[in-house]
């Protein structure tokens, strides 16, 4: 498939640059004598600059008048211009009038949007599984590089397998797998060996009387698709975790292998650092616009749509107001809680209503709390991550008796997602009744600290995109996970890499995750969402 999509892809249209120039568009100018210097195309663009060579200053020449000062100023300025200019004539070295270093390249096989966890892992396995080390020139494309408010960096870093739905239990038994055996996939030469700090400890989940069956019938499949899960009554909860107040609870589910969690920090830098190492580019900015190309075809009722290819991509670069284009041949949208907007670029959902044309990518920003206590007192060192009926949730953190948990909001309590301002007033009166009712002991607990972050929610049915868009061809998507990208970036970076190279998914069929089911409205809920 890459070589149909590489040849159709990239169309080099008008050079914008003259020849000789450098990057930045501006071309340069001669000496004509010792005096004079003409500019060609540096701004401003007319006339020409005179200069004063040593020999020629005046006799009145007094850094001590006001006079001479100001002469002694505007000498040095053009004998430092004078010095750029002599540096790129025949016989001298380069030496650029400023740094281009920060600049993305004028072309890439594949343009990634969104340097999280999801898009790194695509660029590794494209890197991975390219058929000629080389191959593939990747660029990487991420509006904030020191990932303040990015979503892999602000998770709680949890895995299980707990899934309603195979396709999430398989992702998360390859993820699982991957992180196993990290440093076989990420060890980078001469550099230290990632430490994931991964705690085995299990997901709980508790079921009221109400949710019971399905929670029976969801371990069913887990089982049959290879999860290591156990049911547990309320007496076999309160033996094995004497400090759980199992009320209300009438069947409990336990992960009892590849579930824990893990720190989310040192996944992403090492996979930044391990796709740097395999020749991945990256730029600091933000896709501003797709120029694509268009084709007309007719379907099987003889309808006719309308194909487009993205041919270049417009990165705004970081504090300026220029951009820099990109030709390309595959962009991939991996753009988290934003990949809705990166969609809208490219004319996705801009059609008619109730056409493919006009279907929109249902991914939009939700912003969630993690609040941080203290309880001498909370349960100890084997406690697992616990998923109460309320939907709140908790896990410990390190050994000094703190922990991490909150509650995702419900439809009518969506907080305003235009900042990551934490709302305390929401522990008080949604998490912390609930959580001192499952764990006596959290009575006393103490708040320490607090972080919002963004899950990139799917509004259909909260689970992930993965492929290509069925109109803009060579735009594919990892987005939409809705709070579990992180623990599947490692197999969904594998499907998607593996839709580009071969056509097709082969490690794991992820069909049912493709774009197309937003036009048929055909939903595929997933209930293990927290």
């Amino acid at each position: 498939m890459l070589p149909r999509v590489l040849s159709l892809g990239v169309r080099r249209g008008p050079l914008t640059r003259r020849p000789g120039t450098l990057r930045g568009g501006f071309s340069l100018g001669k000496v004509v004598d010792d005096r004079w210097y003409c500019g060609s195309g540096v701004r401003p663009t007319s006339g020409c600059v005179p200069f004063r060579t040593r020999n020629r200053a005046p006799h009145w020449q007094d850094s001590g008048s006001a006079w001479g000062r100001g002469y002694k100023y505007w000498e040095e300025k053009l004998s430092e211009i004078k010095k750029k200019i002599q540096s790129v004539l025949p016989g001298t070295s380069l030496h650029p009038l400023y740094d281009s270093s920060h600049l993305p390249p004028d072309h890439s096989d594949v343009v990634i949007v969104g340097g999280g966890v999801l898009g790194l892992s695509v660029a590794y396995w494209l890197k991975k599984l390219e058929k000629q080390r080389g191959a593939l020139r990747v660029l990487v494309v991420e509006r904030d590089l020191t990932y303040s408010q990015a979503s892999s960096a602000l998770s709680l870093g949890g895995i299980h397998q707990q899934f309603s739905l195979p396709e999430n239990i398989h992702l998360s038994l390859f993820s699982a797998s991957f992180l196993r055996n990290i440093n076989e996939h990420l060890a980078v030469v001469d550099a230290p060996p990632l430490d994931l700090q991964f705690n085995p400890l299990g997901y709980l989940w508790l079921a009221s009387e109400k949710d019971a069956a399905a929670m029976e019938n969801n371990v069913k499949v887990q089982r049959q698709e290879g999860a290591k899960v156990c049911l547990m009554s309320p007496d076999q909860l309160r033996n094995k975790f004497p400090w759980i107040n199992t009320e209300g609870v009438a069947l409990a589910s336990y992960g009892m292998e590849d579930e824990g969690w893990f720190d989310p920090w040192c996944l992403l830098q090492g996979l930044r650092r391990k796709v740097q190492s395999m020749g991945v580019l990256f730029c600091q900015g933000e896709v501003t616009r797709f120029v694509s190309s268009s084709d007309r075809m007719l379907t099987k009722n003889q309808k006719e749509v309308k194909l487009k290819r993205i041919y270049e991509v417009h990165v705004k670069m970081d504090n300026s107001v220029e951009y820099q284009p990109v030709e390309c041949a595959l962009v991939i949208n991996a753009a988290g809680a934003w990949s809705a907007q990166i969609a809208a670029l490219a004319g996705i959902g801009k059609g008619p209503p109730d056409t493919l044309q006009g279907t929109k990518l249902p991914v939009e920003p939700r912003k969630r709390y993690v609040y941080v206590w203290h309880c001498p007192q909370g349960p100890g060192l084997e406690s697992p991550l616990v998923a109460d009926t309320s939907g709140t949730y908790f896990r410990r953190e390190g050994l000094g008796s703190n922990y991490l948990g909150g509650r995702s909001p419900t439809e009518e309590e969506e907080p305003d997602p235009e900042n990551l301002e934490v709302d305390h007033d929401f522990f008080q009166d949604k998490v912390w009744p609930h959580l001192a009712q499952r764990v006596p002991a959290f009575e006393t607990l103490k708040v320490q600290n607090a972080w919002a972050g963004y899950y990139d929610y799917n509004t259909f049915d909260q689970n992930g995109v993965v492929g290509p868009h069925p109109l803009v061809v060579n735009m594919f998507f990892a987005t939409g996970f809705s709070g579990h990208g992180l623990q599947q970036a490692p197999g969904v970076g594998r499907a998607v890499a593996e839709m580009i190279l071969e056509g097709r998914f082969q490690t794991i069929n992820l069909d049912s995750f493709l774009f197309s089911r937003f036009y048929l409205g055909e939903k595929i809920q997933e209930d293990n969402i927290i």
